[in-house]
């Protein structure tokens, strides 16, 4: 958007809103129910979000579970978005999303209806109980990599180089 000296106070506000927003990556997951469903209802659900604009979603893969019980494979994504509050209430919002959708929380690595982590939150890092960004085991999984090099192929290429 170009600002000139008449612009009005909309697209003044507008741009400004736009240049504080923060690039986001999310994973998404499903194993349980309508794999694909699963994870349409959730880019849905995050595109409905005030906090989020610019919801792009890479391709959907066909993935084997990691750890956990025994389960049925996943179908995985990543969706690429910017966002407008920090990455803690950002967390909140995800976590309405997946309670929406039926997530049931019965352990680490558990099979989901829909499971949604924050990736990476621009180039910020945060760790506490609740919330570590960059994700911490991201690098490690196929299923994370693949969709994201849609949109970080060379974030993706040296990540995976130093693992």
């Amino acid at each position: 958007m170009l600002l000139y000296a008449g612009a009005d106070y909309h697209s003044v506000f507008a741009f400004a809103a736009y240049c504080l927003m923060t690039v986001v990556y999310l994973g998404l997951g499903s194993n349980l129910g309508d794999r694909k469903l699963n994870l349409l209802k959730a880019v849905d659900a995050l595109q409905a979000l005030d906090c989020l604009s610019h919801v792009r979603l890479s391709q959907i893969i066909e993935t084997a579970p990691v750890g956990g019980p025994q389960q049925g494979d996943y179908l995985n994504a990543v969706v690429e978005c910017h966002c407008s509050v920090s990455a803690i209430h950002l967390l909140e919002q995800v976590q309405i999303i997946e309670r929406q959708l039926k997530r049931q929380r019965l352990g680490k690595n558990h099979p989901r209806t829909i499971d949604v982590d924050i990736l990476l939150f621009g180039d910020e890092s945060h760790t506490s109980d609740a919330l570590t960004v960059p994700h911490p085991r991201m690098h490690q999984r196929e299923f994370v990599m693949r969709p994201l090099a849609e949109f970080l192929p060379e974030y993706c290429a040296n990540a995976t180089a130093n693992i």
